[in-house]
């Protein structure tokens, strides 16, 4: 059986712990005969069945895996068998090696920063470092009018790093190369597959009513029918057949795990789309650069080597124009959008000497609100496929039901001009692991709706928060309106001069803190 090797560990990575060892907890695949419900399971049948090997599924595997949790009442080790699968058909999920650091970087990439920590404690921060990865220290925003700019530094807050961006190829290979060292066989965990269909149990079971008088009601050890049917059925388009005690839908934003589950979500369209792509420099680019735009921001973020990523937002018929733009055309499109192209650039004037003066008796003055403005470095050429998206806000009203729960673009997504999704999204995989966990403790069914709900409430709050914000943001910067101009230019000079605000942004942004303003 294979075994965690948190099993006879008994220490974790230092710092900010997402988890910490009280308890270890065994993970099998699913051909191991163990005991669901009072019943010896069969080889079809699972505590756990992820459905979506994403960044996120895997994450909440890995999680599950490492199960490094505080649980203060915990006093001695408690040794648990749950059986976990993945269930998805992406080809990538058969990758067993580091992915060499001399190739074309992918245009997908997310900017992770509380997201180091958890990967960190599960066992896969150390894959990421030995494939192509970018650190930044330093990060400008700036708006079109010239009317202002914030920059900001990793040594505001004492940090050496704002953040990584790391392709997602990589976040998802690190996390594979995790599983496969705490696993002897991860081909067993893993469905190379596609869900077909979802049942779930009747409703009357579903919320614990008594049977009706045409149900049999027997004092004998129950049956494998009436165990079964108290599981979730999950149909693979392969012909097979998976009963679980939890159904994780971690399937994206157009999940069809909450479709079937009936979830409602809120959400819009937003008038805008956005183009990704790879673009080479001259030289190494070290720091995060985002430009407001009238259309939206467009940001360029280092990934490694000479190399950066573009994150261009604009309208749905700008997007399908620079998409089909040839190589030197977009080129030079990115570089006036980055530089002169809108407008002028921000300039140190009385205002700027007036604030600073102002507001430099407030806290220590932060390292970066001495910096002047920057021009970022030239793009070169583009070197990756162009893609497009259109953007877009969801929002579940429910994470949970009976026997499942929801992580990632499944349960909300984000605009992303904080690059916040993926973060989100890893949150929710290193809580849901927790609150699973902690009902192994305790010998709970994992699959409990009063155990989820613990998920849902720890998750919700901020999931919402950051949303709001970055709604808020997008709405702010889409707008091209006199007083409306101002009103962004005295923000950028606030976030600029007052050092507590801007060291209060920063936290938020790294995760450090749960709220935007003075937590």
């Amino acid at each position: 059986m294979p075994t965690s090797r948190l099993d006879v560990a008994p220490g974790v990575a230092q710092g900010h712990r997402y988890f910490e060892p009280p308890f270890s907890l065994r993970i099998g695949c699913a051909d191991h005969a163990d005991k669901i419900g009072g019943v010896k399971a069969a080889s079809d049948e699972l505590d756990v069945a992820i459905v979506g090997g994403g960044m996120v599924g895997l994450a909440v595997a890995c999680a599950l895996c490492r199960c490094l949790f505080i649980l203060y009442t915990a006093t001695m080790p408690l040794t648990k068998h749950l059986r976990v699968a993945i269930i998805d058909s992406n080809p990538a999920l058969k990758s067993r090696n580091y992915l060499p650091k001399n190739s074309i970087p992918d245009s997908r990439v997310s900017t992770v920063t509380a997201t180091i920590s958890f990967f960190k404690d599960i066992g896969a921060w150390e894959h990421v470092q030995q494939q192509r990865h970018a650190f930044f220290g330093k990060m400008q925003v700036w708006d079109y009018t010239g009317l202002g700019y914030t920059r900001y530094n990793a040594r505001d807050v004492g940090k050496e790093h704002l953040g990584c961006v790391v392709e997602n190829k990589v976040l998802c290979n690190s996390l594979l190369l995790c599983l496969k060292e705490e696993l002897n066989d991860i081909e067993k965990m893993i469905y190379p597959t596609r869900l077909a269909s979802l049942t779930f149990p009747s409703m009357s079971r579903q919320a614990g009513m008594s049977p009706t008088s045409s149900e049999a009601v027997s004092v004998n050890p129950p049956s494998e029918e009436l165990h079964r049917s108290n599981l979730v059925k999950l149909d693979l388009s392969d012909g097979r057949t998976l009963y679980s005690k939890l159904v994780i839908g971690a399937d994206g934003s157009k999940s069809n795990v909450r479709q079937i589950a009936g979830i409602k979500t809120t959400g819009w369209n937003y008038p805008q789309s956005a183009i990704i792509c790879t673009v080479e420099h001259a030289g190494e680019n070290d720091c995060a650069w985002q430009r407001f735009l009238p259309s939206g921001p467009i940001a360029l973020l280092p990934i490694g080597d000479n190399f950066s990523n573009i994150v261009w937002t604009m309208s749905p018929e700008e997007s399908l124009h620079h998409k089909s733009m040839n190589p030197e055309e977009f080129v030079k499109s990115v570089n006036h959008a980055l530089d002169f192209g809108y407008g002028p650039h921000p300039h140190t004037g009385f205002l700027d000497h007036y604030m600073e003066k102002l507001f430099s008796g407030i806290g220590n003055t932060a390292t970066s609100t001495k910096e002047c403005f920057e021009v970022p470095p030239k793009a070169t050429g583009v070197i990756s496929e162009r893609m497009a998206f259109q953007l877009s806000l969801m929002h579940s009203h429910d994470y949970v039901s009976k026997r499942l729960a929801l992580v990632g673009d499944a349960a909300h997504t984000v605009h992303p001009l904080a690059g916040q999704g993926v973060n989100l999204g890893f949150g929710d995989a290193a809580a849901l692991a927790k609150v699973i966990a902690e009902g192994v403790s305790v010998g709970s069914d994992v699959g409990d709706l009063s155990l989820l709900q613990r998920y849902e409430k720890d998750r919700k709050v901020a999931n919402v928060a950051m949303t709001t914000v970055l709604d808020g943001f997008q709405k702010m910067y889409s707008v091209d309106f006199g007083p409306l101009n101002v009103v962004r230019a005295a923000a950028f000079h606030g976030a600029q001069y007052i050092s507590p605000l801007k060291r209060n942004i920063i936290s938020y942004a790294m995760g450090d803190t749960k709220w935007p303003l003075f937590s």
